[in-house]
């Protein structure tokens, strides 16, 4: 041991306690370094002696990380989609994929997240009739897409089962057309549906029924009479981002209307994480951090007709990239840019995303700890799998049926439920018969804000205006809850004979 010691300081012209350390600390019979002789030990101490870091060294390293990453890390064969040099999507692969799935994988994983919220949520049993809502965009065309498959699924098990006791969902597609909101060219317009059309009668049999239906149709089948008093209330609406959010209502009244006239159960849409992430972050802007909640959860059954989001836990980013890869036809259809806030916020999250690609993900994921309300669980189903995800969901959000609990009041605009600090009596309701005070009184405090107008005769004229669906909302609410009380005061009340009493 001495040797070795005094071999060491003479080589490297220390003081000896360094290498007396290092010697004492392999100085046992259990040893495996490998260290214990005189020649590793002067490895050890001499660093000069290793191999330092050159500019090639650290390139060559570089490529072999490269090269090692550029297998799929899911099937541990194929080559990755930026290794396979997919220069036609390459632009839209997100930032956290680069280098980890080939495109099969790729597929499978979205579709993984699509499957799995459709399971464990319910959003689809086989008694369904199912209308997706189609705007040609990616999110909607895979929504659609991925509907098919689960349906085409299903037809080939119904064929192949004996009993053939599971029947099969049936799937529709609807789409507004806008026209009478937006200056866009009614020829060019037109070939757009006529596209959209070729797209939904190329899918495989079961035949899916094409719905277009006009933003006015919700007033009256006298679409003149109808287009002439959008227009107007339209033009009442002075906020932009009002206007634009008026918009939206109604297109989900369109939506309601298609799916009860036609027997759909349930309507899905296309909304994605990065829509959601929008907003989140717009409604918090808006003052609609109450109703928040309701918006972002995979069932919202506040509606007539349920409204179901299965590619909630999917980016815009990965919905563009399956497209490109499954060369699934997207078609935009002419609309303008989203602007107010609406604007502000969408090209805010999408500079965020671009400097961190988990932006989006993670204000969705700070959003869902919201508590969902009541309504946001699939209604009882017969079947006992739709039961059983029910029941799991139930479990899951601590979602409580509660007949204590009264029923909530909505926005006859955008349908949000109202906190008890916003809900008004409405003693003077008869049939259904209401002003325009005790209108802007039964909405939210955002629609008063941004949609509805201040002066009272704006008010009586943009009340008068609106389709009668949103009027007898308003007094439907109020009568609800109105006899909600009476049922839990009942016991409590005097009869007319007990009043001398």
């Amino acid at each position: 041991m001495r040797s070795y010691i005094s071999s060491a300081q003479r080589e490297q012209g220390q003081t000896g306690q360094r290498p007396l350390r290092i010697a004492m600390a392999c100085n046992s019979g259990n040893c495996r370094s490998g260290a214990c002789d005189r020649d590793n030990l002067d490895r050890v101490e001499d660093r000069s002696s290793l191999p330092q870091p050159t500019e090639a060294n650290e390139l060559s390293n570089g490529s072999s990380r490269r090269g090692n990453n550029s297998i799929c890390v899911k099937c541990k064969v194929n080559q990755t989609m930026a290794a396979a040099g997919s220069e036609s999507i390459g632009e839209f692969i997100p930032a956290d994929d680069v280098g980890r799935f080939c495109g099969d994988c790729f597929r499978s994983n979205i579709y993984g997240k699509f499957r799995f919220a459709v399971s464990s949520n319910a959003l689809i049993s086989p008694t369904d009739n199912v209308l997706v809502a189609f705007s040609g965009g990616p999110s909607s065309r895979v929504a659609l897409q991925f509907v098919h498959e689960m349906q085409l699924k299903a037809q080939k098990n119904f064929d192949a089962s004996r009993d053939r006791s599971r029947p099969v969902f049936g799937v529709g597609v609807a789409v507004i057309d806008e026209r009478a909101s937006f200056s866009v060219n009614s020829h060019e317009f037109d070939k757009k549906i006529e596209e959209m059309k070729i797209i939904v009668a190329n899918l495989a049999p079961p035949v899916k029924q094409f719905h277009v239906v006009p933003t006015e149709s919700i007033y009256s089948s006298d679409s003149t009479h109808g287009k002439d008093r959008l227009e107007e209330v339209l033009n009442v609406i002075s906020d932009v981002t009002g206007r634009e959010d008026f918009l939206e209502y109604l297109r989900m009244q369109c939506f309601q209307k298609i799916a009860i006239e036609n027997g759909y159960t349930k309507i899905l849409l296309g909304t994605c994480t990065s829509r959601i992430a929008c907003h989140v972050l717009e409604a918090t802007v808006k003052g609609q951090g109450y109703s928040l909640a309701a918006d972002i959860q995979y069932v919202d059954a506040r509606w007539e007709i349920p409204v179901v989001l299965p590619l909630r836990d999917c980016l815009s980013q990965e919905l563009n990239v399956l497209c490109s890869l499954d060369s699934l036809k997207t078609v935009q259809l002419l609309h303008g840019p989203r602007a107010g806030i609406n604007g502000l916020i969408s090209s805010f999250v999408k500079l965020l995303q671009e400097e961190n690609p988990s932006r989006e993900s993670t204000i969705v994921r700070t959003a869902g700890k919201l508590t969902p309300f009541h309504f946001n669980r699939m209604p009882e189903a017969d079947d006992s799998d739709s039961k059983l995800a029910s029941q799991r969901r139930q479990k899951k959000y601590n979602l409580k049926v509660d007949e204590s609990v009264p029923p909530e009041s909505f926005c006859p605009i955008c349908n949000s439920p109202l906190k008890k600090s916003e809900l008004r009596s409405y003693n003077e309701v008869e049939k259904g018969k209401i002003s325009g005070e005790m209108f802007r009184d039964a909405c939210c405090s955002s629609c008063q804000f941004q949609i509805l107008p201040k002066e009272t005769s704006s008010l009586e004229r943009f009340h008068l205006l609106l389709p009668h669906s949103l009027v007898n909302q308003a007094a439907y609410s109020s009568s609800v809850k109105d006899q909600w009380l009476r049922e839990q005061i009942q016991d409590f009340l005097l009869s007319d004979n007990e009043e001398g009493t």
